[in-house]
Order: structure tokens, then sequence, then C-alpha cells
């Protein structure tokens, strides 16, 4: 039974019963109920909190495996990834470098080969950051493997062709000059014979008789017979690979356009024709069209000793004769 309470009144001077109306008991009682409820609420959110269910707890244990997972997983990509980098450099400055094939460009290696969109998607999910960092790496390992793999289907073709390319190399001189005796100028920045100023000599000069045989220095087809401003009586031979060379002043030319030549075939004789001022043969070689030093393509015709007094010969700062 509940206490009865009173009150004093001043004007009676007496203590009177105090009777509450049912909306002041109605009032108290929802504020009693309101605290029983937040209260409650309170004290779930702390124990939610706090407390974890065998199910929540297995969860838990399962995504720190799963991290753990993928940090492994990482640290195997970034591993294989130093394999990948070894090998694309072995790649391209040994492999590459024998058969004469250009490295291939970084930017093809490092191309971007998922679109952006794909990563943001992983960023809506658990573990967002590295999934995507563990993705990321695993599509960039998967490019540069296929990247790899064809390069070295390019270097298998390379090496089938290797015989063929070793017999379109320019290896010999383009006359007979055993005793070294036939070298007039070298590559290089030489006197005009003419104007008598400095000027490039994109080749190198080989006195000889007027009708000494001129050679073919390696396979290939004649590109060009005819005569050339400045080279008089010219041969172009296209040798394939990325070669041409280029005979000049002949007295003869003893092929024609679309032949192919063997290294040593006669393609023509010495002469004085067009700009030049003795009979001579003047001889270039070109390299994906890049003059190059003839020197360094002679390596079928001399002696170890031979090619040191050749290059010290060739490169005299003499007057030309062409």
């Amino acid at each position: 039974m509940a206490k009865k309470k009173f009150h004093f009144n001043p004007e009676t001077l007496s203590y009177e019963q105090i009777e509450h109306t049912i909306a002041y008991k109605l009032k108290r009682f929802l504020i009693h109920a309101l605290s029983g409820v937040f209260s409650g609420a309170i004290f779930f959110f702390i124990f939610v909190s706090t407390v974890q269910s065998p199910q929540e707890k297995q969860l838990g244990q399962d995504k720190s495996h799963m991290e753990a997972q993928y940090r492994v997983l990482e640290r195997q990509l970034e591993e294989v990834q130093l394999v990948m980098s070894d090998l694309e450099q072995r790649d391209d400055n040994m492999y590459r470098v024998v058969f004469q094939a250009d490295p291939i460009p970084l930017s093809v290696r490092r191309g971007s080969s998922a679109n952006t969109e794909y990563y943001a998607q992983l960023l809506d999910m658990t573990n967002s950051e590295i999934v995507v960092s563990t993705t990321k790496k695993l599509n960039e390992l998967k490019k540069e493997l296929y990247i790899q793999s064809k390069s070295y289907d390019d270097l298998v073709l390379l090496a089938k062709n290797k015989e063929t390319m070793l017999q379109n190399l320019p290896a010999i001189q383009p006359v007979l000059n055993k005793n070294l005796t036939r070298m007039a100028s070298g590559f290089g920045w030489r006197i005009d014979p003419i104007y008598h100023t400095r000027r490039f000599h994109a080749g190198m000069d080989f006195t000889a008789p007027i009708g000494t045989d001129i050679f073919a220095t390696a396979n290939g087809t004649i590109q060009s017979a005819g005569w050339k401003q400045g080279y008089g009586n010219c041969v172009e031979i296209n040798h394939g690979f990325g070669y041409l060379t280029l005979y000049g002043h002949m007295s003869a030319i003893k092929v024609r356009v679309g032949q192919k030549v063997k290294r040593g075939d006669v393609i023509g004789l010495v002469g004085s024709t067009g700009k030049s001022t003795g009979p001579h043969c003047h001889y270039e070689v070109h390299y994906k069209g890049e003059v190059m030093n003839p020197q360094n393509y002679y390596y079928l015709d001399l002696s170890p000793a031979d090619y040191d007094r050749m290059v010290q010969m060739s490169n005299n700062a003499g007057q030309m004769f062409d």
C-alpha cells in the first residue's frame, strides 16, 4: 500500500493529505518507464560492445588470420617482382644485346593493366586497403609476366634467325686490303679535298686502281644501283635487320636493283666518279637510319693486331678523297 503524503497548510496551521490527480500519476509513470527503457538500452549497448558472441569471436579470428595471409601474400608478390625485375634486366641488357634487338621500353613493361573504377569498387570491401594493394601488385605482375613471355617468344625467333642475321651483318672490307695499304681516310671530321674546310666524313675511303673489284660486305638485296649526287656511280645494299651499306665512286656497276647478293660477291669496280679526287671506294654502314663507323664491321677480315692497327690508321685527321 502506497504511503500517504502530507503537506503543511499555513492558513489552517495543520497538515493536510496530498491528493494526486490521474494526470500527475500518469506523468510519473511515463517518467519512470522512459528512464527504465533508456537505462536498459545503455546497459544493452555496453553489453553488446564489450561481450562478444562465439560467432563474433570466430569471425574476428578468421579476419585476423585472413589479414595475416594477405601480408604473407604481399611479401611473396614482392619477392616474385624482384625476380621479374632481374629477368627484365637480363632480357634488356644481355639477351637482346646478343641478338642486337632494342630493349622493351619501360612504359610498355609498366603500362597500366586495370582501370581505376575496378580498384574503387574494392574500396567498399572489408579490409579494402590490403585487398586493393594486393590486387594492384598481382595485376602489375600479370602484366609484366605477359610482356616478358612475349619478349622470350621474340628472342626464340631471333635465335632461329641468328645464323641468317650473322650472314647479313657487314663483316668484311669492301676491297682486298690484307696489308692495310689501301686505307685512305677514316670516319669522322676530315678536311674536304675541294673546299679545304672541316666536314664530317660518313664512311671510310679505300684507295685502289681503277677496275679493282668491290665486294658486298654481307648478304642482302640491292636497293639502288646508279648515279647518286656526290657519290657518282653508287650501289646501296639492304641487308635487313636494320642494316644498309653504301659503295660510291664506282667506275662500273655489276648488279641491278632487286638482285640478291652474298657476302664476297663483286658488285662493282673501283673508280673516281662523282665528287672524287682520285680512284677509291667510299664505303658507309647505316643501322636503323643512323650512320655508323665502318671500322666496327670488319671482324671477319682482320686479326686482332691488324684491327688495332686499322683503328689507329682510320682515326687520323687527314684529308679525305671525296
